[in-house]
């Protein structure tokens, strides 16, 4: 089967329906996907770009934003990268408050077996449960 890496461009075109052609392309696309006729593969880098973009120039609050890479990872057909890691970020934001980067971060650290994560910016990180090293 045929496997296509989908850029963040793509999601936000179907999630937006901001340019009518290219929402049509990418609905198109997206059901090729869930039909089974192609894989489609992302990965971290456009969660972050999706998740910047709602909320710099779409100005969508973090809830909307989470809604949204939460709909994207249930996508029939799309195999994230990293599905368990985006999914443990998606849910430490929503219950923390905190951004989905954020997030990530601490989800990625734990995932990876580390101990404590180096930050200056330690109170997003207390906010999210991690264990801070000192700097």
């Amino acid at each position: 089967m045929k496997r296509i890496f989908a850029d963040s461009n793509v999601f936000l075109r179907f999630f937006t329906v901001d340019e009518a052609g290219e929402h049509s392309r990418a609905e198109r696309l997206l059901r090729e996907a869930a039909a089974g006729k192609l894989e489609l593969v992302t990965g971290p880098p456009v969660f972050f770009e999706v998740a910047w973009t709602l909320r710099a120039a779409y100005r969508q609050p973090r809830e909307k934003v989470l809604d949204v890479l939460g709909a994207i990872l249930a996508l029939p057909g799309l195999r994230p990268t990293d599905a368990a890691v985006a999914e443990e970020a998606i849910a430490l934001s929503r219950t923390s408050g905190q951004e989905f980067a954020d997030a990530y971060i601490v989800a990625s650290a734990r995932r990876g077996g580390a101990d404590a994560i180096a930050t200056f910016n330690r109170s997003h990180f207390e906010r999210l449960g991690a264990s801070l090293h000192a700097l």
